[in-house]
């Protein structure tokens, strides 16, 4: 590791301080030596204050941008203004973290990715669900080709919601609100990385909450060249009760509850930072089946600890040295296509080819 001298701290500021800032931010930033969470822009209130006694409070993003001492912005505000404000914040000499999903359109991520090469600025996009534990066991089975060859896969991110949040922004119709923008993004995501960009696909959106006015489930097939199909759904009128995750391959199969440790452990206001953080209850450790020949065998397999946390380390490094960042522009841009072209095969009622972005 770099000598303690050479590790200044980033001063960073977050755009706003609600459910995504209080316990999806914040408490990564508190917690580690390599960020200084300096500022914050909340409009009329003051919760920073509980957290950080000391934190600036800027009523205007104008003003926030003026600080020249902060060095990172997190755009976690809603999903229409990602693209506008982080545009302002590269523009400023920002660097900058956005809110999964990135932008509403893969355009508008386009020239984002664009502007922040250009000033040499990092940009990266908070997709967190790589650094839970029920993913990271998912990548250590595919990597370690027990499976075989990988032919079908489910990936769900399911809750049971039967009356509308109070989140505005989240339930009212507009650009970039639906259960496909918030919850499909993650999983986008994690099929990405997994296998790659899709050659088809076929979607399904529909609003099948009495009250609710977005598209509140999604059911989205993935088609690849090599006859794999990767179904991505989700709803909120579905208990999490079925495996998240389930992949078929041609020696054996793997089953995975999909599990929320660190999301219910930060709602509760515990800080990161104890030795099982992120750890999964034995009970919900993975299931394998392997075959050899007639025999099958059942294996439980343990998830390594999940830790959001490891998305801030990688990017004090991107800032300082030069690395790779977390989550890439054209990863996260690639999740945003994925999501026009499903709107796009939901409004034709058929499937469409992926065409290629970049």
């Amino acid at each position: 590791m770099q000598s303690s001298e050479k590790l200044v701290p980033v001063n960073t500021a977050l755009c706003s301080f609600g459910m995504s800032g209080k316990i999806f931010h914040a408490p990564f930033l508190k917690v580690n030596p390599l960020f200084h969470l300096s500022a914050v822009w909340e409009r009329t209130k003051e919760l920073s204050r509980e957290m950080f006694p000391d934190i600036k409070i800027y009523r205007s993003l104008e003003e926030l941008l003026a600080d020249k001492d902060i060095e990172l912005i997190i755009v976690n505000t809603p999903n229409r203004t990602h693209f506008e404000y982080a545009k302002k914040a590269l523009n400023a000499g920002k660097h900058v973290v956005v809110e999964k999903p990135f932008t509403i359109t893969a355009k508008e991520g386009l020239q984002l990715k664009k502007l922040a090469e250009e000033k040499h600025l990092v940009l990266t996009v908070y997709h967190n669900r790589r650094f839970d534990s029920d993913y990271k066991v998912i990548r250590e089975i595919l990597k370690s080709k027990k499976l075989g060859k990988v032919l079908e896969s489910e990936m769900h991110f399911d809750r049971y919601r039967p009356e509308p949040g109070k989140k505005k922004h989240k339930e009212q119709p507009g650009a970039g609100t639906g259960n496909l923008y918030d919850l499909g993004s993650h999983l986008l995501d994690q099929a990405i990385q997994l296998f790659g960009m899709p050659d088809e696909l076929f979607a399904v959106m529909d609003i099948i909450r009495k009250k609710s006015k977005v598209d509140d489930f999604f059911d989205v097939i993935l088609f690849y060249q090599n006859h794999l199909k990767v179904r991505v759904h989700g709803s909120y009128l579905s208990p999490d009760f079925l495996p998240g995750y389930i992949f078929y391959g041609e020696k054996g199969a793997f089953f995975k509850y999909k599990t929320n440790v660190q999301e219910e452990i930060l709602s509760k206001g515990i800080l990161p930072g104890s030795k099982n953080w992120g750890a999964e209850p034995s009970q919900q450790n993975g299931t394998l089946i392997t075959y050899e020949g007639k025999t099958s065998s059942v294996t439980r397999i343990p998830s390594p600890n999940g830790n959001y946390g490891e998305f801030y380390n990688l990017l004090f490094y991107a800032i300082r040295k030069n690395k790779p960042a977390p989550v890439s522009a054209t990863d996260a841009i690639r999740v945003v296509h994925l999501i026009e072209c499903a709107f796009h095969s939901n409004r034709l009622k058929r499937t469409i080819k992926v065409p290629s972005l970049i």
